[in-house]
């Protein structure tokens, strides 16, 4: 199957959002025993320090997805270690005109820079960025589930 990466105008995209969950692909950028979080600059979650992700596309294979994603919103490719887990997650928020919240099933892959020399070039979803290691005050409860699945000493 071809992968279907079409815009979708946002109209109907809303309305899609506001019927059904969306799959989304998160990647998990480790390096030196901490995992890398992004500040978000749109809703959901806005301002909250969260890992990069979006939409899986149609007919896009789930790691192929997290490298795209790293791609995209981090200027990185990156080789795929494994899926963390899939999670839940309930938004009372949305960018998307049309959706006034948003249910999405994430699927998180542990992900390694090809290049460790290469810098990280954020993309307009997001505003700075950070490494972590789980004991940090101003994690979102999602990304604290997330690193309570994640061996961060592999």
């Amino acid at each position: 199957m071809d992968v279907h990466d079409e815009f979708i105008p946002e109209e109907t995209f809303g309305a899609c959002l506001d019927a059904l969950p969306q799959v989304c692909v998160e990647v998990m950028l480790v390096r030196d025993g901490e995992v890398l979080v992004a500040r978000r600059t749109n809703e959901p979650a806005k301002g909250e320090w969260f890992w990069p992700g979006g939409r899986l596309y149609k007919g896009e294979e789930l790691p192929a997805a997290a490298r795209r994603i790293a791609r995209e919103e981090l200027g990185l490719d990156v080789e795929v270690s494994e899926r963390i887990g899939v999670y839940s997650h309930f938004w009372d928020t949305s960018s998307v005109s049309g959706a006034d919240s948003r249910h999405t099933v994430n699927i998180a892959y542990l992900v390694r820079q090809t290049d460790p020399d290469a810098a990280v070039a954020l993309d307009e979803q997001h505003d700075d960025y950070r490494f972590v290691s789980g004991g940090e005050d101003d994690l979102h409860e999602y990304v604290r589930e997330y690193l309570a699945d994640l061996d961060l000493d592999t």
